[in-house]
């Protein structure tokens, strides 16, 4: 989303600070916290929404990649409305769709419903997020209360995660996995009203017009190459008719995006933001990075649930290391980047993280919680603490002042994008593991065969947690071949880049 110069606000000084500039940050703070907290609170509440609704295994993934999928297919689209047709305006809009969604969400007397009410979120969500970035850009104009500002909206935002998973945990086990939905309506409700009364509107002046081709074509490929991957695991394999027609299709798709982003005079991404090569090597590691993370505490919540037999809110408990790892290492981790430099903090972070993935390698059935799963959690979240601390610094470095905007959106989106295509992937494969393992072998019945499917389910386990740990390990790789600077950033603009569990 462009960060203008100029604002058209509706008040007789639109340059003089905004005397409400302080409750429009706790405004967008919360607005999405409340985004963030949905992420986490999903990942708790799955393996019940599943049990209830009788989700297939091929399709659970759904419950988070539709979300994801809408949220970074529409991201850069959602800034520019937010822009043009008046942050407030679009902020409020956002807030009253996605309580509307949940409350769909809630009620879903099936999966299908479900996951068109997620990915319903998903869209409002592209509006909301980059609206509330926007306010706090415009009304905050002193650079030292913008950073303090930034700073207080780091926070809501990285502690939206550990929120998530506690709250996440009480709601699905004392009240039914449909609260987590029912409770983002209290929430937006009251943020939108809020929103109406303290909130000032301003748009960005400028030509008004949106790259519909290029908005439609992005959506569509990755919806393609997700939905390839469920039919890989559900319908015959990566050969069957329809799963080779849908990744054929999101290649052709996916390629006219680009034709189309070279061609239009008004690209909902202009390539020149991304092939600058330190940029680049950053969107890159930051998708292969969320893919790798987000796969990870799909299988890590199912591990914890059906394999050690935790309650839901046992398993949020045991997830709060992971988000208070990722919280400290980007509070406390700042003078690591003017020490060494980004570079190298982002290389060894993402290396840290890789090893901690590979440590679920592991999995037996004598695995447990303290031997296994918290010790990944300490690495990966450290890891990844690290590269989300520099790598927004070397994303938006001497970027174009035109450009700012679609440049912090993109940072998000190769997040969301990733967040979509890792559980997708590694579901399929952990899938095809799952019945490779269990197909050979004929189970003697009762305790026998639960015990052989126990084990099915940790073979699956491993392969999709050694693949995550290689999406990590490529992550690595592109930062050390592609970026190039190592020393800090002198003039890093603020980012929507945040942490999400």
């Amino acid at each position: 989303m462009p960060t203008p110069a100029r604002t058209a606000g509706k008040v007789p000084d639109a340059d003089a600070p905004d005397p409400r500039r302080w409750t429009t940050l706790i405004v967008a703070s919360v607005a999405t916290l409340m985004v963030v907290l949905d992420v986490s609170i999903v990942n708790i509440a799955l393996p019940q929404a599943q049990r209830d609704l009788a989700m297939g295994d091929a399709n659970r993934q759904w419950m988070i990649t539709a979300y994801a999928l809408a949220f970074g297919g529409l991201l850069l689209l959602g800034g520019r409305i937010a822009d043009f047709a008046g942050r407030k305006r679009i902020l409020t809009i956002g807030l009253l769709g996605f309580a509307a969604a949940s409350m769909l969400g809630g009620l879903a007397p099936d999966p299908g419903t479900l996951f068109t009410a997620r990915a319903l979120q998903g869209v409002f969500a592209a509006l909301l997020a980059p609206a509330a970035l926007s306010l706090i850009t415009v009304a905050f104009t002193d650079p030292r209360e913008r950073a303090k500002a930034f700073g207080i909206f780091g926070a809501f935002q990285g502690g939206g995660g550990a929120v998530g998973l506690l709250l996440g945990g009480v709601l699905t086990e004392y009240a039914g996995w449909r609260w987590c939905m029912y409770i983002n309506v209290p929430i937006a409700l009251t943020v939108a009203l809020a929103a109406c009364r303290f909130v000032r509107e301003s748009r960005a002046a400028g030509d008004r017009r949106y790259d519909l081709p290029g908005t439609l074509l992005v959506t569509g490929g990755l919806v393609a190459l997700v939905y390839g991957f469920t039919q890989a695991a559900d319908g015959g394999g990566w050969t069957a008719p329809v799963t080779v027609i849908l990744l054929a299709a999101a290649v052709l798709l996916l390629t006219a995006f680009v034709l189309v982003e070279r061609r239009t005079a008004h690209p909902l991404l202009p390539l020149r933001v991304v092939m600058e090569r330190n940029r680049a090597g950053v969107f890159l590691a930051n998708l292969l990075i969320g893919a790798g993370m987000f796969g990870m505490n799909l299988f890590m919540t199912y591990f914890l649930q059906v394999n050690l037999h935790c309650t839901p809110l046992q398993a949020g408990i045991a997830f709060l290391p992971f988000s208070a790892g990722i919280i400290a290492t980007t509070t406390l981790g700042a003078p690591l980047v003017i020490r060494f430099g980004p570079k190298p903090l982002m290389v060894a972070g993402t290396a840290l993280a890789t090893a901690g993935l590979l440590w679920l390698t592991r999995l037996d059935s004598a695995s447990g919680y303290t031997g296994e799963v918290l010790p990944t959690q300490i690495l990966v979240s450290a890891g990844v603490g690290l590269f989300f601390l520099a790598g927004p610094d070397v994303a938006l470095s001497g970027v174009d002042p035109r450009d700012a905007g679609v440049a912090g959106a993109a940072l998000t989106t190769s997040q969301q994008i990733g967040a979509a295509l890792g559980p997708a992937l590694l579901n399929t494969l952990y899938l095809a593991a799952v019945t490779g393992y269990l197909t050979p072998r004929t189970p003697a019945g009762g305790e026998a065969s639960r015990a052989l499917r126990l084990q099915g389910f940790l073979h699956g386990y491993r392969i999709a947690f050694i693949v995550a740990g290689a999406l990590l390990a490529a992550a690595a790789l592109a930062l050390t071949l592609l970026v190039k600077t190592s020393k800090t950033p002198t003039e890093a603009q603020p980012t929507a880049l945040a942490p999400t569990h």
